[in-house]
């Protein structure tokens, strides 16, 4: 990082000394990616000057990893011609990218600049469903009739090769446009020149329809170690394919939105520093709500045992070491099944193994955990006899019952249709809070 900074002073002193042809040959020797970034740190006014330093191949590759604001930017400062030289250098998929974050005004400014076929195409992709399948392929591939001999195949991989997103995969369809099989790289450059193409092909496909969703689509990407999938339509026609960065970026944009939704908020696509305060609240007072009145519940439970509380007053002092204990036990439970669910090794069919074994773990850990406070209460309560053995009897039933609702109620969630990841953190620790206090004052009625 630290030698990207080096680089990037580099090319300020560059420009401010008006050395721009070494510059100009600094700029398209370097990587894509960290000039995107490197575009990140300049000022506007500057923007645009460096964009138009890079040759046209370097600056489509340069758009398509810079982030949307900086696109936007740019596309907005450029002439109708320079639009147009991006739009056809540019990957269908990254194009497609670009503009379902654009404002109108710049959807408007692209589609006029290129021509009726790619916005066909383009209107096309825009029309599919966000985060399906169809939203984030790419029609740049490599296609090949059954009937080809290797040699016409590979006469016809050089001369439109190098305007595919990816050759290392190819794929094999009939005169219908039906995928019949795919075809690596390799072993048609090994082949025999007079071979058929249908003779070289693995027919087990691996493919998705154009309205799969992506996140079942990166398990796929996952479980078979893909570089690039078929995405086929209801007819079993070839339409795109999807490669393995776009996976990337929809694995990392997964995470995120189950990350934020286990510390309950509403997930957001946008960078934290380019964010609005009011964006923020926006994301965050929903969930705050939901768990400010169900906190009441707790409330309303402490209410039903005032006398209890007011017979044995030291009780109250250990509620929130239990409700503490309890809501970290079932956040611990959720949080790694809520993992396995979106790693796929967790189903609903497993529900009676994963109690099983939670309600395990669960007598382990509040047996040892009821053990050191009970040692820890007789030394420093002596005197409170029943009060230690009930903290200590209602600790490990509160961390066995926690266990099993934070193993559950994600695995429930799912089968009805909702995101497993809301049943984590703040939503498992308010129900476990009730449930905890009811444990408690149940037993201590008993034994007090």
């Amino acid at each position: 990082m630290e030698e990207m900074e080096l680089v990037f002073n580099e090319y300020i002193k560059l420009m401010e000394s008006g050395n721009y042809i070494e510059l100009k040959k600094e700029l398209n020797d370097e990587n894509a990616a960290n000039l995107a970034e490197f575009f990140e740190e300049l000022p506007d006014d500057r923007q645009l000057f460096i964009f138009r330093l890079l040759t046209k191949d370097n600056a489509a590759d340069v758009f398509s990893y810079m982030d949307s604001d900086t696109q936007e930017h740019i596309v907005k400062s450029i002439t109708d011609n320079e639009v147009r030289n991006i739009v056809d250098e540019l990957c269908m998929d990254d194009t497609v990218d670009f503009l379902s974050e654009a404002p109108a005004n710049l959807v408007t400014k692209v589609l006029r600049n290129t021509d009726e076929n790619k916005r066909e195409l383009i209107n096309k992709f825009l029309n599919y469903p966000e985060n399906s399948a169809g939203s984030i392929m790419t029609i740049e591939f490599v296609q090949f009739h059954e009937l080809m001999t290797v040699s016409r195949a590979m006469e016809q991989l050089r001369k439109t090769g190098v305007d595919k997103e990816t050759i290392y995969t190819c794929y094999v369809v009939d005169s219908s446009r039906k995928l019949q099989g795919v075809l690596p790289l390799r072993r048609l450059i090994l082949a025999d020149d007079d071979t058929i193409v249908r003779e070289l092909m693995n027919d087990d496909i691996i493919s998705v329809g154009t309205l799969d969703d992506q996140e079942y689509i990166s398990h796929l990407f996952k479980k078979y170690n893909l570089i690039a999938m078929p995405v086929v339509d209801q007819e079993n026609r070839l339409v795109g394919i999807i490669t393995v960065d776009d996976i990337v970026d929809v694995i990392e944009q997964e995470n995120t939105e189950d990350i934020e939704k286990m510390s309950a908020l509403l997930p957001s696509d946008d960078e934290y520093l380019k964010t609005s305060i009011f964006a923020l609240a926006k994301n965050r007072i929903p969930w705050l709500l939901v768990l400010m009145i169900s906190g009441t519940i707790s409330g309303a439970i402490m209410g039903l045992y005032d006398d209890l509380l007011a017979r044995v007053i030291a009780l109250s002092t250990f509620v929130p070491l239990l409700m503490g204990t309890g809501g970290n036990a079932g956040s611990q439970a959720s949080t790694l099944i809520i993992r396995g669910m979106a790693l796929g090794e967790i189903e609903m069919k497993d529900i009676l193994k994963v109690m099983w074994k939670e309600f395990r773990v669960g007598l382990i850990s509040g047996a040892i955990l009821s053990l050191v406070n009970f040692i820890r209460l007789s030394i420093m309560e002596p005197d409170q006899f029943y009060v230690n053995i009930t903290v200590s009897i209602s600790m490990l039933c509160v961390v066995v019952v926690a266990k099993s609702i934070g193993c559950t109620l994600p695995i429930f969630a799912k089968k009805c249709g909702f995101d497993p990841a809301i049943m984590a953190g703040p939503l498992i620790t308010t129900i476990v809070d009730s449930v905890a206090l009811i444990i408690f004052f149940n037993i201590a009625g008993v034994l007090v």
